[in-house]
């Protein structure tokens, strides 16, 4: 049964629990929403009273503008004292950049653990993130929903023919009512580069992963995340890319977070 809480500017957030143990707090990537992680809570719900939600302007909760990190951290710091004082954070891709971010603000974090985070790892990569972050920008100002999911499918290496592919299939339009969501994913990310600063100030054990089968970079990132926390650990998931299966995934999260 989907259940809400009241974030600090208001905004309704709502939320999936299920499960029994420590408090587990699951945070979506792009383009996203919590029935995305659901799959992954069902493989934990054995251990842990796993949380799913739906982060704002998406699925069933709401949005307020104007948009800062700030308030998807307020969001956080609303649903973890809705559960319960205490929670474990796990963040995928983009969402893994909100929790890093949440985690450093101060928020009651026992532990947190991320899956391929995008940052840039270059000054290529980085260049190419602040042209990304333009185009979006204008995509949405005038309104180009579709344009804007197209941008994000190109800048995370899809191909034209399967951008074209996706833009005929039926899942397009729930694509596009997720559009202006992309500039918030974009927005945690804070220009690319590992807010190394930010990790130094995360005073949990904290878990950086990418998959065994994922292309280099994503190791050299999950690598710096963990090296700029005061209590970090690099891990990999045997096989797997930034596609990971729940049931490869949950495991090794299980592990760490039951410690």
């Amino acid at each position: 049964m989907e259940k809400t809480t009241v974030s600090r500017d208001g905004t309704r957030i709502a939320y999936h629990r299920s499960g029994q143990g420590p408090v587990v707090v699951l945070v979506s990537g792009a383009m996203s929403t919590g029935a995305t992680t659901a799959p992954l809570a069902a493989e934990l719900s054995d251990r842990f009273d796993v949380v799913v939600y739906d982060r704002r302007g998406r699925g069933g909760s709401g949005d307020t503008a104007p948009y800062a990190v700030e308030r998807e951290i307020e969001d956080l710091a609303a649903l973890i004292e809705e559960v319960g004082g205490e929670a474990s954070l796990y963040g995928m891709s983009s969402g893994g950049a909100l929790v890093l971010r949440a985690a450093a603000s101060g928020l009651p974090v026992r532990r947190v653990a991320v899956y391929e985070v995008p940052y840039a790892m270059d000054d290529a990569a980085v260049r190419a993130a602040a042209a990304y972050t333009e185009r979006l920008a204008e995509a949405l100002g005038r309104g180009g929903r579709g344009d804007a999911v197209e941008l994000f499918l190109r800048h995370t290496g899809l191909g034209e023919e399967m951008i074209r592919g996706a833009r005929q299939s039926p899942m397009w339009a729930g694509m596009e009512s997720l559009a202006p969501s992309l500039a918030y994913d974009d927005a945690v990310l804070g220009g690319g580069r590992v807010p190394t600063s930010a990790i130094a100030s995360i005073g949990a054990p904290l878990l950086a992963l990418a998959g065994g089968a994922s292309d280099a970079w994503w190791h050299e990132a999950a690598r710096a995340v963990a090296q700029a926390a005061p209590e970090g650990t690099y891990g990999t998931v045997a096989g797997q890319t930034h596609r990971v299966e729940p049931g490869v995934l949950a495991p090794v999260l299980a592990e760490f977070l039951a410690a």
